[in-house]
């Protein structure tokens, strides 16, 4: 009977632990960008879902039309942080033991 080996389990957990920890901080540094208006607002956002800056062409500034650029900077937001949200769980995947084959949704921040 093979005997279970509690030390070499805790020794792979906490490698897994530190790769896991490593990859976040490498997610975190990637960006994304996303736009609306046919690029009249541009948005980027890193892997950690933050917004890191909104761009905003001065002519839709100059247009006065609040409600359109509330609408338009809302778009690109979200469809930034979407855009992070699926490079997070395309990298966190790569974690898994089947290599990105085993789509469980919720786990590592997918969608499923």
């Amino acid at each position: 009977m093979a005997q279970f080996d509690l030390s070499s389990l805790l020794q792979q957990a906490q490698a897994m632990q530190e790769k896991f920890k490593q990859m976040q901080e490498e997610i975190a540094a990637k960006t994304v960008q996303a736009e609306a208006g046919g690029g009249m607002v541009r948005v980027t956002a890193d892997g950690s879902m933050r917004l890191r800056s909104v761009e905003i062409e001065p002519t839709l500034l100059a247009a006065n039309d609040k409600d359109m650029l509330q609408d338009l900077i809302i778009v690109a937001v979200n469809d930034a942080l979407r855009r992070a949200q699926d490079l997070f769980s395309s990298e966190m995947s790569k974690l898994s033991p089947f290599g990105g084959a085993l789509n469980i949704p919720g786990l590592f921040g997918g969608r499923g």
